[in-house]
């Protein structure tokens, strides 16, 4: 089952870059967590392909019960991306839909109401382009290492 962070009402606001081919990077604020930094591998799909995205949720409510559940959450999250589309499904009203798996293979699912995300603007990319570059750079050396679980020990 699909981590939907609190029926989605758990994600705030964020960004993801898919201005490389083959990776996404961004940042996503989430109740109780704050700022968590994503270097996933794969593609946006369809009019996003390519672009960076913006949203900022309006139905985020930042809850304590949030903690409780979003507590096992990997910092940062790096894994593969499963589908990122604004119009994700033929049989659906198009909406924003942000689904990866992590390297742990948990599975996360964000879903948007269509006003809540856009393309970004030429003046949002501005802001964008260092962080997207710093996490990019900070993040691609750890994809496919293998993700350590709280039990295993470093220690042979």
């Amino acid at each position: 089952m699909a981590q939907k962070f609190g029926n989605n009402r758990w994600v705030q606001e964020g960004f993801l870059d898919n201005r490389r081919p083959g990776n996404v990077v961004g940042r996503m604020t989430f109740a109780v967590l704050g700022a968590v930094d994503f270097y996933l591998v794969g593609d946006c799909r369809g009019e996003i392909a390519g672009k960076v995205i913006r949203f900022k949720n309006s139905r985020f409510v930042d809850e304590d019960l949030a903690g409780q559940v979003l507590g096992d959450v990997e910092i940062p999250q790096i894994g593969d991306a499963s589908l990122i589309s604004f119009d994700p499904h033929p049989h659906l009203i198009p909406h924003p839909y942000i689904e990866w798996f992590s390297m742990r293979k948990n599975h996360y699912r964000i879903e948007l109401v269509p006003e809540d995300a856009w393309i970004a603007t030429e003046e949002e990319l501005a802001a964008i382009d260092p962080v997207s570059l710093e996490i990019r750079d900070r993040l691609a050396l750890q994809y496919g290492r293998k993700a350590a679980s709280a039990d295993e020990s470093e220690w042979v």
